[in-house]
């Protein structure tokens, strides 16, 4: 569906549930990769295993709380690849916590994170994105509706996607940039709610089931392709209509 060959994508939190299914979704459709993660083990071990030639997958550590390390990422990509087409924020932070007993650090921790590191890495990017790319960030329904325990990162959030739109406004139109919400889909990191509120969830989402990476990643790579070319400053739900329950 999608063609990807000859263009290159960045993406931070590269080693996580859906994104793993980003990267592979791209690596399919022949798009070069710099793949970036605070867990750079596991994810040479997954680039590796992606592109055991090691020709069209650079994969470096990246903390997303770190300007220099997007920086770093950016620098790479220009001097293996001379550029990028497209940018996807992937790292995150989903951590529980009540705002009565939040402290300072675990405030920074997620906004970090989740916010600041969109931020530097979009800021980073930007000058290498060639005529026609594309950035998405990755939301979260929580962005929308809010979550319990989880305050500091529907605040995040809810502020990735105001940046999204403002940095759509000052791209076009060279740049496409766009967002994408998840709700409940399939990975460890949704597991513990699960345990706690899974039937209800399930009861409340009208398709009756958690969505799929695959299916976070396919919507990704439309707003990247050409077919989402006059596409710009939204934000496509991918929840199975939990949203508006």
């Amino acid at each position: 569906m999608f063609d990807f060959k000859g263009k290159v994508m960045v993406l931070t939190g590269a080693n996580g549930g859906i994104t793993r299914s980003i990267a592979r979704t791209f690596y399919e459709a022949g798009a070069s990769m710099v793949l970036t993660d605070l867990d750079a083990e596991g994810l040479k071990a997954f680039g590796n295993e992606l592109d055991p030639s090691g020709e069209r997958v650079v994969t470096m550590k990246g903390d997303a709380t770190k300007s220099a390390d997007a920086d770093a990422a950016a620098q790479t990509c220009r001097d293996r690849f001379g550029g990028a087409d497209y940018l996807v924020t992937g790292a995150g932070l989903y951590l529980d916590q009540l705002v009565e007993t939040m402290t300072d650090a675990q405030w920074d921790q997620t906004t970090g994170i989740n916010l600041d590191g969109v931020f530097y890495i979009c800021r980073a990017m930007v000058p290498l994105l060639r005529d026609g790319g594309a950035i998405v960030n990755i939301a979260s329904m929580a962005a929308h509706r809010g979550s319990y325990q989880h305050a500091h990162y529907s605040a995040a959030k809810g502020a990735v996607l105001s940046f999204t739109r403002s940095l759509a406004v000052e791209l076009a139109p060279r740049i496409r940039v766009n967002a994408v919400s998840p709700g409940l889909i399939d990975t460890p990191l949704i597991q513990p709610l699960l345990k706690v509120r899974g039937p209800q969830l399930m009861d409340a989402t009208p398709m009756h089931r958690l969505g799929k990476p695959d299916e976070v990643a396919n919507v990704i790579a439309f707003l990247c392709s050409d077919l989402a070319s006059f596409i710009t400053a939204e934000t496509v739900h991918i929840n199975g209509g939990l949203y508006v329950q």
